[in-house]
């Protein structure tokens, strides 16, 4: 009987283990850019915020690295070279590589990118196999909070 009991704790410490770890978000990138802006007016916004799709080629100037491996990114940029905003989320190839992206972002993230203009605020974080980068100013704050939440 002892040992029925033993074996069905640790499957229950088992089970309880794995719950405990950070699900991936499920979505598609724009979709869940978009959950990142919620709550934000359309006046709040700097002008003409687009989404880019990230590749080999451009990568690098969104995310300051060469060294993520990533299955997909994009980047919400404002088109007006004045203004100093950028939020770059990337799908990581795997979750467990989330820690050391977000440590790569911290350490790289060149908040003066614009000509003229630098980011007040620049956070970097992970939530299951997604990395934000979050560079901006009195958005950032909003931002990273909506990231926070998302499930």
């Amino acid at each position: 009987m002892k040992k029925v009991a033993y074996f069905l704790g640790a499957i229950l410490i088992c089970l309880t283990l794995t719950g405990c770890g950070e699900k991936n978000i499920e979505g598609s990138l724009p979709d869940i850019m978009t959950k990142l802006y919620d709550g934000i007016d359309e006046e709040e916004m700097p002008m003409m915020v687009e989404n880019i799709e990230l590749n080999e080629e451009n990568f690098k100037f969104y995310a300051f690295s060469e060294n993520i491996k990533y299955k997909e990114a994009i980047a919400s940029e404002s088109m007006t070279g004045s203004t100093a905003h950028s939020v770059v989320l990337i799908r990581l190839e795997d979750a467990k590589d989330a820690e050391e992206a977000v440590e790569e972002l911290e350490k790289n993230a060149d908040p003066r990118k614009w000509i003229c203009v630098a980011a007040d605020n620049v956070y970097a974080m992970s939530k299951g196999d997604l990395v934000v980068l979050i560079m901006s100013n009195d958005l950032a704050p909003k931002i990273k909070e909506n990231f926070e939440k998302l499930n």
